[in-house]
């Protein structure tokens, strides 16, 4: 089922509002399809590009889909698990950063995008109704482990959004 407005902070929604399926299950496979197709387009030559100086190139954006991915993936297991406790924030830039991405194939990246939402359906194929509506505490405010289920796609759609429009 949909997370309910009020099963997650408010800026989630920015996410959770462009993944349209109606279970998690569905979101995860419709998102993974959008993600390969996006994938498959991509000109190596434009592989480093950054379209404004200080952007992060596709590279790094595909390696920002993977970081996020798996920490929110790490969240929902925790919460999944009965673990209320916040986890700490990460600081995006400074991942793009240190990731590496410039001594990276675009191949490799790829791969490894696609091995993190390999594991994340899995994790997410694990969860029961009653594991899908525990909570945890985040520092904008409670989520469910659904809702994170759906962040994680709506946050994929939204840089492979960005990536086509100023990109590609």
């Amino acid at each position: 089922m949909r997370p309910a407005q009020g099963t997650y902070p408010a800026f989630l929604e920015t996410y959770i509002s462009k993944a349209k399926e109606d279970t998690i299950l569905k979101a995860l496979e419709a998102n993974t399809t959008q993600l390969n197709h996006f994938l498959k387009s991509i000109p190596e030559d434009k592989a480093d590009y950054a379209y404004a100086p200080g952007k992060w190139t596709i590279k790094q954006l595909i390696i920002h889909i993977s970081d996020a991915e798996r920490i929110f993936s790490y969240r929902a297991l925790r919460f999944a698990r009965g673990d209320e406790q916040q986890p700490l924030p990460f600081e995006e830039d400074d991942y793009a950063a240190n990731s590496n991405a410039d001594k990276r194939s675009l191949s490799s990246v790829i791969e490894e995008l696609l091995a993190v939402r390999k594991a994340t359906t899995l994790l997410f194929e694990s969860f029961d109704e009653t594991a899908l509506n525990r909570t945890g505490n985040t520092s904008k405010g409670k989520v469910t482990v659904n809702a994170i289920g759906y962040a994680i796609c709506g946050h994929a759609a939204h840089h492979v959004g960005v990536a086509k429009e100023r990109y590609l």
